[in-house]
């Protein structure tokens, strides 16, 4: 019930953005934006009949001009000006300054430049039956994608529907990630973005997404032509009806969000939204005025204060709420966890607040744990709640099996298998420090940034040509190893060679203690060719190729296969495994069966190791054997006497059940059983899998 007090209503300064008016008449809405640099601000915007109109926001409190709007109505563009300053040009031709707010995004050329717009969309959605899978952490497997990449070049997707939203949820695609194995689909920027200046005369365009316009909006080019001819409400219905399919076939969604800087770019740039309203509160400064840049972006987004950070939590909240988003990737989060000093600490306000609200209870949070200012490595430090992208584990693994690998064939030293161990166990030392354990660590080799799987083990260098920048752009330091000949090759033994390595990187990331992270065609060696910056190739260079050759569909069963044994495993673990100590173990032997000894984890000439995990109140134990080394060994699987030292597993009839070695003779293999203690050899560069 409303209850009428007889005097007239008035605006609020809360909620931010255009809202229908609680209890008003259809076309009534409550317009408030935070603008405190602006002595008054009006709204611009096209009524029923898509006039322009304008009005004065009349009221101003703690810098939120609102005020009270009737005649506006679904789909209707609008934007906010200065009140004392003449409109731009134009209405509807002219460059407004877009809501923080706005839902939707509109984007109209006017003599060949870009115009952009804020669009009234209603939120309402049937959701029916849908819930969130809600998996959790330890059972995760992430599948980091592109919209349109994805689906781009599917044959069995139909082509209205490829490279958009609602291609990544047809019945092809669900099918691909329920196959494998996948829990939940990283996506790749979806708020609304635009290119950055330099691209335009280059031909190109930015494909990843990751320059930032509209923060509330979903990008409209992902959407079918049906729905953006239908409409802004018709695109976000798309997203909504993609997530409950998604959710309905028990993956989740999460978004790779990048709240760090915006759109607008270095200082001087233009004023598109943010930097109109209030450029000294939303942007970090030097004391002498000049912007503070920790993103590398041109700008960036001052976390130091309270109303930037209402805006960052508002935006979360609203794709939980509304699209039912159930994670998200902060790209670059250590530039929002700055202080006013600059200075990152893992108790901001943003973070305490983010633990603390209700609406993001349970939301799963993973942080690029870096940014490119002062002290802006943090991998481990984010607080509980959060998990890391492992950048140790990424580069540790690239050591061990390639460029380790390429130094023993040049006849030079490689590294110990200890940071690999390490690696291995989820890297708990690192996470310890901050109250978290190994499953706060996303392990991954690789992702959207960088080399594929492939091409870490076909290129030395990158060749980034086709960005237009001669090639400077992109990471030099890779860790790749090429095999014997850069990029592609009909060799046999080097494509052998190639493809055990990516093999033994595949199987090391999802074997390991942590929430393993895939990126889209690694599962059956996906190439860019050797560009490991494809940020502004939107062509068959950076979509995924789905017609698979014999090594494509190889590798695809090897990722299906470990993935199946890492889900058998853990189904059989308490559920405290491993992120409870006392409910799991780790046991290192090495090539003689023997608990591993202090001068061997030392030893670079020693790179076999044999690990038996598994917990006291589980129902499964498995026994992983890395050799890194160029030749076979021979090893003797852990003795009697030594898992009787640890109290684990059975006596002398304990027996080990070979279920899958990277090496060429899997399909032989498979299925031997050996008993504790028994010899067996572990070939070489090679990743064996048994089950105890």
């Amino acid at each position: 019930m409303t209850l009428s007090t007889g005097l007239p209503q008035l605006s609020q300064a809360f909620p931010l953005g255009v809202r229908p008016l609680e209890g008003g008449a259809e076309g009534q809405y409550n317009v408030a934006v935070y603008a405190p640099d602006l002595d008054a601000v009006a709204l611009h915007y096209q009524d029923r009949r898509r006039k322009w109109r304008s009005i004065v926001l009349p009221e101003l409190t703690d810098g939120v001009h609102h005020g009270l709007v009737d005649g506006l109505a679904e789909s209707a563009k609008y934007g906010f000006w200065p009140a004392e300053v003449a409109a731009p040009g134009k209405p509807g031709t002219a460059q407004l300054l877009l809501d923080p707010y706005g839902r939707s995004i509109s984007t109209v050329h006017v003599e060949g430049n870009p115009v952009y717009f804020s669009v009234l969309v209603a939120a309402d959605f049937d959701w029916g039956s849908s819930r969130r899978p809600s998996t959790r952490w330890r059972d995760t497997v992430i599948y980091e994608t592109h919209v349109k990449g994805l689906t781009q070049l599917h044959p069995d997707v139909p082509e209205e529907l490829r490279g958009t939203y609602a291609g990544l949820a047809h019945p092809a695609m669900i099918g691909h990630f329920t196959d494998l194995g996948i829990t939940a689909v990283e996506l790749l920027p979806i708020h609304f973005h635009i290119d950055e200046p330099h691209l335009g005369p280059l031909g190109l365009t930015n494909y990843w997404g990751y320059n930032t316009l509209g923060f509330f909006a979903p990008h409209p080019e992902y959407a079918t032509a049906a729905a953006r001819k239908a409409g802004p409400k018709a695109v976000q219905d798309e997203v909504k009806n993609t997530v409950k399919a998604l959710h309905e076939a028990g993956i989740e969604v999460l978004l790779d969000v990048v709240y760090n800087h915006t759109a607008e770019g270095p200082q001087g740039g233009p004023a598109l939204c943010w930097r109109g309203l209030s450029e000294m509160k939303y942007y970090r400064h030097h004391d002498d005025g000049r912007y503070l840049d920790t993103t590398g972006c041109g700008n960036t987004v001052n976390f130091a204060e309270p109303r930037v950070i209402q805006f960052a939590l508002d935006s979360l909240r609203y794709w939980v709420d509304e699209f039912g988003i159930d994670g998200f990737r902060f790209d670059l989060a250590v530039a929002l966890c700055r202080d006013e000093n600059h200075q990152f600490t893992p108790r901001h306000p943003l973070l305490v607040a983010i633990g603390a609200d209700t609406v993001l209870r349970g939301v799963k949070l993973i942080a690029e744990p870096w940014d490119v200012g002062h002290n802006g490595w943090q991998t481990g430090n984010f607080p509980q709640g959060w998990a890391d992208w492992n950048d140790r584990f990424r580069d540790t693994a690239r050591d061990f099996w390639l460029a380790d690998q390429a130094a023993l064939a040049d006849g030079r030293r490689a590294g110990t298998i200890a940071r690999l161990a390490s690696s291995l166990a989820g890297s708990a030392e690192v996470f310890a420090r901050s109250g978290r354990s190994a499953i706060s660590s996303i392990n991954y080799v690789t992702s959207h940034d960088g080399f594929t799987l492939a091409d870490l083990t076909a290129y030395n260098r990158k060749h980034n040509e086709a960005n237009g920048e001669a090639n400077r752009d992109g990471h030099n330091d890779n860790r790749s190893y090429n095999h014997g000949v850069e990029g592609p090759t009909e060799k046999e033994s080097i494509l052998a060679a190639r493809s055990q390595t990516a093999r033994n990187l595949m199987a090391t990331q999802l074997l390991a203690l942590g929430v393993p992270m895939i990126t889209a065609g690694d599962e059956f060696g996906r190439t860019q060719l050797g560009n490991n910056n494809a940020y502004c190739q939107d062509n068959e260079l950076a979509w995924v190729h789905w017609n698979h050759d014999d090594a494509a569909t190889t590798m695809l069963d090897t990722t299906r296969a470990l993935l199946r044994i890492r889900r058998e495993f853990l189904t059989e673990q308490p559920p405290g495994y491993p992120a409870r100590e006392e409910l799991s173990y780790l046991l290192w032997f090495n090539a003689d069966g023997e608990p591993m000894s202090r001068d061997q984890w030392s030893n670079p000439d020693c790179r076999l190791v044999q690990l038996l995990l598994g917990s006291p109140e589980g129902g499964l134990n498995g026994l992983v054997v890395i050799n890194g080394h160029l030749e076979n060994r021979p090893i003797t699987l852990p003795r009697p006497e030594a898992l009787r030292q640890f109290d684990v597993l059975a006596g002398p009839d304990q027996t080990f059940d070979l279920r899958f070695t990277t090496a060429e003779d899997n399909a032989e293999r498979r299925g031997t059983r050996l008993r504790a203690g028994e010899a067996d050899t572990a070939a070489s560069n090679s990743v064996t899998v048994y089950r105890a």
